[in-house]
């Protein structure tokens, strides 16, 4: 008996949160659904970046780049369980982070949040875990193809501790850039789509330049593969925004329409100046405009009408374009565009916020400057700076720690064998 008690109040201590204590009353069913149904559609997600990323690789380094998006879903996954989520959304500590309150999802239970009233607490923690697993997914496109496995799992663990969750709170949880500032994020523009490319551009001018580059040609191996994971990613990209209205109502319904008008509209924007310089439209072109439009509607995808998500998604997929053919007039190696696209498309969305959006699509939202309001374009301009700034010097101490303890690149002799055979010792392909 004394061994029992012992037993049950240690595990009692240690999973507090798995206590049942009833269905609280103020949870919605269609809304905890809905919620559900998202949480999965943005899981899906990091395994489609696997598949967009895995076919523009070279075929010496396809498993190598989609083992990078399947540990981030793995590890993340653990991370934002036991430090990440209360980091990110936990009480919140001088408008900066969360506190540690919320450890390993102690208090966070089968009751409704501040966050969102309607669902369980702890499927709103996992629908936001998500959006941590995708982030430094994203990253890797820029490094593809010469990074250490075990320099990017200890980056990712700093990364999404002291980089991710600190600028998740200021935006969705309670921090100084929603509360004091007054910038808005309906999705994730800041909070993934820019951090994830100002943390891309931190890593290529550490990491340096794939071996060769500028010199040999670096096709993509495997297009219908690169077409088969934007296809998951556009499908879960639904989740991404129409999932961020947090009910199963009208603005979800809004975003969700906006989302997939957005991502059309860049696609062919981007598609037609193409043709018009190049004299043919390409399928990476298409599928990059797409990502460019999906990309850019995020920060905006509740708070803008449909005919404005068309405008978002024509002026996205055109910067996008620009942004990717200045690569190589730079001379950066970003080895999948996540730059180019991600944070040229982020950073339009982040503004198109201040331009495009209106009250009488989203009451709780605010209108932009070409509803009466000039000042919302200010303050969604300087989150923009406030987070270029952050995420650039925290991922730029982060990197040279990773390079100082066990380098972060690979030797030119695994280098040039690739990834797959020389850090996992197996092939895509047998012949």
């Amino acid at each position: 008996m004394k061994l029992r008690f012992i037993l049950t109040a240690a595990v009692s201590l240690v999973l507090p949160s798995l206590a049942y204590a009833g269905e609280p009353s103020a949870i919605n069913s269609g809304d905890t659904a809905w919620m559900l149904i998202s949480t999965a559609l943005v899981t899906l997600m990091t395994p489609g970046l696997a598949l967009f990323y895995g076919g523009m690789v070279r075929r010496k380094n396809v498993l190598g780049t989609i083992m990078h998006s399947f540990i981030m879903l793995c590890m993340v996954s653990v991370i934002w369980v036991l430090w990440g989520y209360s980091l990110a959304f936990g009480p919140d500590k001088w408008g900066l982070t969360g506190s540690l309150e919320w450890f390993g999802l102690n208090g966070v239970g089968q009751a409704p949040s501040m966050f969102a009233p309607t669902v369980p607490h702890l499927i709103f923690m996992m629908f936001r875990s998500t959006f941590a697993v995708i982030t430094p997914a994203l990253i890797t496109g820029a490094f593809a193809e010469r990074i250490k496995f075990s320099a990017l799992i200890i980056f990712t663990v700093l990364w999404v501790t002291f980089v991710y969750s600190p600028l998740c709170h200021w935006v969705w949880g309670g921090g100084w850039i929603a509360k004091e500032l007054g910038a808005l994020d309906f999705a994730g523009g800041i909070v993934v789509h820019i951090s994830s490319a100002v943390a891309a551009l931190a890593a290529i001018m550490v990491i340096g330049k794939r071996r060769g580059f500028g010199i040999e040609p670096m096709l993509p191996h495997n297009l219908p593969m690169t077409i088969l994971g934007l296809a998951l990613l556009w499908f879960g990209w639904f989740g991404f925004n129409a999932g961020s209205a947090l009910t199963s109502g009208g603005l979800a319904s809004l975003a969700f329409v906006t989302t997939n008008t957005a991502a059309g509209a860049a696609a062919m924007s981007w598609l037609i100046i193409e043709w018009l310089q190049r004299g043919k439209p390409t399928a990476l072109g298409a599928v990059s405009g797409a990502v460019a439009g999906l990309a850019g509607i995020t920060p905006a995808a509740g708070f803008v009408s449909p005919l404005s998500a068309i405008l978002i998604g024509i002026i996205a997929g055109a910067l996008c374009y620009m942004g990717v053919n200045m690569k190589s007039r730079l001379g950066y190696d970003d080895s999948l565009d996540v730059i180019g696209i991600h944070g040229v498309s982020g950073t339009w969305g982040v503004l198109a916020v201040g331009l495009f959006a209106s009250t009488a699509v989203n009451p709780a939202g605010k209108d932009g400057l070409f509803f009466g309001n000039s000042s919302l374009f200010g303050t969604q301009a300087i989150a923009v700076i406030v987070s270029y700034v952050f995420v650039f010097i925290s991922t730029l101490m982060i990197l040279k720690f990773v390079d100082w303890t066990v380098g972060l690149r690979v030797k030119d002799g695994e280098e040039f064998l690739g990834l797959d055979q020389a850090l996992h010792g197996e092939s895509a392909y047998t012949q």
